[in-house]
């Protein structure tokens, strides 16, 4: 599932949009983030989609060299073995699987210099290498592998990041946390059950906790504007970073709309959020002016925390 560090990012990019239009329209921004959700899950079945790919691509080389009229030892009797992985035929007989690729048309079909570029890369890889000759051949071996291959090798690649960002504005940020989410779902992954994607949300209370939070946010803006001038009084409020403002009003919002949801991980998922969306200083100005407007909050009991072991919590 998408974590909720990436939904709260998600949230905080179409709100940094939102106010940067002319005529902004809560709907229309809500459906916006919806759709970049979306878009962060189809990302998640895209990489699986890459490891078949890689493979179907192998195979029609193999048969290039098998049918030649003089072929090498190693050509008409090559090592198939990553070509066989157990994991990813388990990902081409998924019918889950193939019914989401196609309901939403994704492919890598246009991306044929990806596909070559990666499977020479990986041809050429030591890990690769050693895989192909191990003695001990099992799903395990084969699920090692893929784990490896994708944290290792696709995953930072070059190619495969500019791929991304020219085919949508919406994975920029993404890869990290899909790559987690991908990584996840091989941790847990057994012969005996097959491919078994994780949902696009934990949880219902997921969902609504990113649409909400969203929401909130925009309709209580002017209300925690004021309240983060208040308590930045040494700072020109004018002159403050707006990605800043719009982090603490989104820190201000979860910890007095979300009950559930502990103080600390509020401020903690802010503060790690500023460091790679605002400016070198942000984590510790926002820092510094969230806890003073926290103590203030719960002083005044606009804070209130439910659910066991969270009344009263600091």
């Amino acid at each position: 599932m998408i974590s909720r560090r990436l939904l709260r990012v998600k949230a905080l990019q179409i709100l940094y949009a939102y106010r940067a239009t002319e005529n902004p329209s809560i709907n229309r921004a809500e459906k916006e983030l919806i759709f970049s959700i979306e878009k962060s899950y189809d990302l998640y079945h895209l990489i699986f989609l890459l490891l078949t790919d890689l493979t179907l691509y192998g195979r029609q080389r193999m048969e290039i060299a098998r049918s030649k009229f003089f072929p090498t030892e190693e050509e008409a009797n090559p090592n198939a073995r990553f070509l066989d992985n157990r994991l990813i035929a388990q990902i081409e007989e998924s019918k889950s699987f193939r019914q989401y690729i196609e309901s939403r048309k994704l492919s890598w079909t246009n991306q044929e210099e990806l596909i070559k570029s990666l499977y020479r890369s990986i041809l050429e890889w030591d890990v690769y290498q050693d895989y192909m000759i191990k003695e001990e051949d099992s799903f395990e071996q084969d699920k090692k592998f893929i784990a490896r291959l994708i944290g290792e090798l696709i995953l930072p690649d070059e190619s495969f990041m500019q791929v991304l960002e020219e085919q949508s504005i919406y994975w920029n940020d993404d890869i990290e946390a899909i790559g987690s989410m991908v990584l996840k779902t091989l941790s847990k992954w057994k012969e005996s059950t097959g491919l078994h994607l994780l949902s696009m949300y934990s949880n219902e209370d997921d969902r609504l906790f990113v649409i909400n939070l969203f929401r909130k946010c925009i309709l209580h803006s002017d209300e925690y504007q004021e309240l983060i001038k208040r308590f930045s009084e040494n700072w020109d409020f004018e002159r403050l970073a707006w990605m800043d403002i719009l982090i603490m009003q989104m820190a201000i919002t979860e910890a007095i709309h979300f009950p559930s949801i502990p103080t600390k991980v509020s401020l903690n998922e802010y503060i790690e959020i500023s460091k790679y969306y605002s400016t070198e200083k942000s984590s510790h100005f926002i820092n510094g002016i969230l806890d003073k407007i926290f103590i203030q909050l719960k002083t005044d009991n606009k804070i209130q925390k439910t659910g066991r072991g969270l009344i009263g919590e600091i």
